[in-house]
């Protein structure tokens, strides 16, 4: 029997439901788990939390919208990621961590052998949270680091942690998805950012929306994707002061490297059921709209999983 996936959304869980995820997290017959937006007892998630450990299955898991609501949750979410192997992406979009509780994490996200995949918008997180996020993006030559990774609307980190970021960032051997969506940066710290995708070699798709940029910023990102080669595929500046010629003009440009690239590569047929059942799902940030999108896939990128998992 293949593993399946296991998603609800905001309900209360009963004790003969969690049960029955722990048992099939147990019997190795979940790969994909989503509890986002759902209410459980602190005794329940820590029964979950244990099976995530003993999981040998489990690829993806989302605790969104504020399912790790505490130090303790933390806490026994960080024993569990240090005993589970398999699991490749983690969202805890919306949870209320702070620095303690990344400071906490951080241990087990650090040293996980699979995962890849990491979400961490809205998470209240500060400097300290954001010193230890750049320990997972190592450079060229070191371990391998994250994927992809998710920021949005973290309003605490200040320029010097978002100066951090882009150094560690540039010289990231793995990041190809980088989500910085709804922080306030500005064209100062877009500045650096820019000479920070210019020198990434992965880099392929960076979210800039809502995130306090004009036309200065968008200027700079033109020159750099007009006259020097990138690996950017994708740049979201929507929801920013900048004319939507600019934003065109760039768009373009981007389209016609990909498609110089399409033209060299050879063709690639990944696997219809991976890209099927493991889309990548984040919670979009609005803070003028719905707080939170409803689930979708944003960029249609195939779930990091190794060539040998099927179905």
């Amino acid at each position: 029997m293949l593993p399946a996936s296991i998603q609800i959304t905001g309900e209360m869980l009963s004790a003969a439901e969690v049960q029955d995820i722990c048992e099939s997290l147990k019997e190795d017959g979940v790969r994909l788990l989503s509890v986002r937006g759902c209410q459980l007892s602190d005794r329940d998630f820590g029964r979950v939390c244990r099976s995530v450990a003993e999981s040998r299955s489990l690829a993806q898991l989302n605790l969104n919208l504020g399912v790790v609501s505490s130090i303790g949750r933390t806490r026994h979410l960080a024993d569990a990621l240090k005993t589970n192997r398999s699991l490749q992406t983690l969202f805890l979009h919306g949870s209320p961590l702070l620095d303690a509780g990344l400071v906490t994490l951080n241990p087990a996200l650090s040293t996980h052998p699979s995962l890849v995949c990491l979400d961490l918008g809205d998470c209240m997180l500060g400097d300290e949270a954001l010193g230890l996020i750049c320990g997972m993006l190592p450079p060229d030559g070191a371990k391998s680091g994250l994927r992809e990774l998710t920021l949005s609307a973290n309003p605490g980190i200040s320029s010097k942690g978002w100066a951090r970021l882009s150094i560690a960032v540039a010289h990231s051997s793995q990041l190809r998805v980088l989500n910085l969506d709804y922080n306030p940066l500005g064209d100062q710290i877009a500045g650096m950012l820019a000479v920070a995708v210019a020198s990434s070699r992965t880099l392929e798709v960076l979210d800039l929306e809502g995130t306090g940029l004009t036309n200065q910023s968008a200027q700079v990102f033109l020159d750099m994707v007009e006259n020097y080669p990138t690996s950017l595929r994708v740049l979201v500046l929507a929801e920013n002061d900048i004319s939507p010629e600019l934003q065109q003009q760039i768009c373009d440009l981007l389209s016609e490297g990909e498609d110089d690239d399409d033209r060299e590569a050879l063709p690639l047929v990944p696997d219809p059921a991976s890209i099927t059942a493991f889309q990548q799902i984040r919670d979009k940030y609005h803070p003028i709209r719905d707080k939170y999108h409803p689930i979708r896939d944003k960029y249609q990128l195939p779930a990091w999983l190794p060539h040998s998992s099927k179905g």
